[in-house]
Order: structure tokens, then sequence, then C-alpha cells
């Protein structure tokens, strides 16, 4: 089948480790937290969970789960972890064909820790040259995210691509290279963005806006006006924020009352909501609500990936919206 999505950028095996015995220090002055270790101890885990991750991997199979035939466009090493990543998204579903595996190289890998609801994630990027694919379909969708900091060939590539291929609707989530380099890296890719998803610092950084709390229609504008036609903000647990600049519409919506567990995933599993219920016909009214969903499910478990939910359970979990109150809003 073709796809209706791709999902492109990087993948990586995530393991995540709650410490049993820590100390958090906390400087109430500056709100700085730190967990502390004792130098040169063993510290022990209460549990170890392995998960794909990154934000092409948890896309991929967040939008698969929920009835969109995805394909991923990928990078990888040859090694352990590359076969990992390979294994677990087939058995999702995921289309593989365009995954290329390195001879000699190595994949990414993270070791998480859980504390209190939180992650502190130790991150190895693999050195590698990104490969465009030769032959890339033409899908209605195509769902652009983080690569390491050789990016730069790659998305050259998919701007001339998309220049090919006017119909394709992008979405574009960038990652922490691409926000690291700047707009004027990354200004082309905007150019052609369709739907762009940041959290509010992202927002400020790109638009060089500075403190956006309290001008939310501004700082949304001010998105709007490197591309894309629809810019959806992520806050935290103060939800999410869009606007339409087609029909000149902003909207809010909360977060579901839960209690995180873990948190990792949480802006992967809104985005691949929300752009599962657009590619379904959904309104964008209705997709900030998927999104939100899928984030609340995804909080609740370890890991990027276990708590994404399938287009079976999407019912049940509206119905706890519309029952805790929670609704789009236009401002």
């Amino acid at each position: 089948m073709k796809p209706d999505l791709l999902s492109i950028g990087d993948a990586t095996i995530d393991t995540f480790m709650t410490p049993i015995e820590s100390e958090t220090m906390c400087k109430l002055d500056t709100k700085e937290c730190l967990i502390c270790f004792s130098y040169g101890d063993k510290i022990p885990v209460k549990n170890l969970e392995f998960s794909v991750g990154g934000n092409a991997g948890n896309n991929a199979v967040g939008v698969k789960r929920l009835g969109v035939n995805s394909a991923i466009v990928l990078t990888l090493g040859d090694d352990n972890i590359g076969n990992m990543i390979v294994d677990k998204l087939k058995a999702e579903g995921v289309d593989l064909t365009y995954v290329i595996q390195q001879p000699s190289t190595t994949t990414n890998y993270s070791t998480v820790i859980n504390y209190s609801g939180e992650r502190t994630i130790f991150v190895y990027h693999a050195p590698r040259s990104y490969e465009f694919p030769v032959a890339l379909p033409v899908t209605p969708w195509v769902y652009l995210t983080s690569m390491g900091e050789s990016f730069r060939p790659f998305y050259n590539h998919m701007t001339e691509w998309l220049k090919k291929n006017p119909t394709v609707k992008m979405a574009f989530n960038p990652g922490s290279w691409q926000l690291r380099d700047g707009y004027e890296s990354i200004k082309d890719v905007m150019g052609l963005t369709y739907m762009i998803y940041v959290n509010r610092e992202e927002a400020e950084k790109l638009t060089n806006f500075g403190k956006s709390e309290g001008k939310d229609r501004e700082i949304l504008i001010s998105l709007s006006k490197l591309g894309p036609k629809i810019s959806v903000i992520t806050d935290g647990g103060a939800g999410a924020m869009a606007y339409d600049s087609i029909n000149g519409k902003f909207m809010k919506v909360g977060i579901l009352p839960v209690d995180a567990y873990e948190r990792t995933g949480a802006g992967d599993a809104f985005g691949s909501a929300s752009l599962s219920a657009l590619i379904h016909g959904k309104t964008l009214d209705e997709a900030l609500l998927w999104g939100t969903v899928n984030s609340a499910s995804v909080i609740g478990y370890t890991g990027p990936q276990k708590g994404l939910l399938k287009i079976e359970e999407m019912p049940e979990w509206l119905e706890r919206c519309k029952s805790s109150g929670v609704n789009v809003v236009q401002f």
C-alpha cells in the first residue's frame, strides 16, 4: 500500500531507569533542581525498560496506531541497536522500505533517568551522513523532524523535493540541532512548511520574539510569518494553542487532569495524533483534542510509545475530555 505519510528524521533506542535511592537539591531562588548521586557509588534502579524513541520513530508508530499508513525514512547504523529499531518498527507495521543501514556505523542511543515524573536524558548522537532515498514516493503528507549535526545536506534535498512536488503537505517539527543553527539554516524548509509543531521556548527562539507569556496571539502570528499555514505551540501544563492563518482562527486547548508517570514523548504523541486527525479529514479543533488525549495517555507509561493510543481507543478518550470539561476555545 502506498503510504499516507512519510515520517522523516531520526530514531533511537531509549533505556529508561528509575532510581531507588536519589536525592534532589533545589535552589529555590533560581528554581534550579538537580538530581544528585554520590560519586563512585552503585545506584540501584527499580525498573529497566527499552523502547524505540526519536521523533521520527515516535511519529511513525503513533500515526500507524491511529489508522494512518506510515513509512519511515531513516539512516541507521548497521549494528545491534539499528537492528533492534528495525525489528520494533516492523512489529508495529511501519513501512521500512526507505530505511538505510550504513555498514560499519553505529546508531543513536539514549539513557533516560526518570525521577518524580520528569526525565533527564543522556543522548548519544551517532556521527553519520544522512542518505536521501533515490525514489521517494509522492505522498499526501510528510512529517519532517529532528536530525543530528549533519542534517543540512539532507534538508537541502528535502527542499528540492518539496518544490518538485507541491501537492505534498509538510508538517515540520525542528529538533535541537536545527534550532541551535537558527532560522537562517532552515528558512527554506520553513517557507515550504504547511504545519509546524514547536513548544513555547522553541517558538520564541525561532522568531527572536523574547518572552511571550500573555502574548499568545503575537507569538503565533510571528511563527506563521516564517512560512507555516498552521502553527501549533505546545505549552506543557498550559496545554496547546494554534493559529490557522488560512482562516484567521486562533484556538487553545487545555490538558486532561492526569498524573504524569514519565513525560518522554508527550510532544511527539501530540503531533502524531493531531496530524492523524487531519489526515482522517477532521477539523483543526478536533485535531487538537486528539493530540491532547494521546499526550495524556503517553505520560502514564514509561517511554514515548507504550501509551500511544490505537484508533479504537480514541472515542473513549475523547469522551473523557468532554466529561472533564476539556475543549477547544477560540481566542
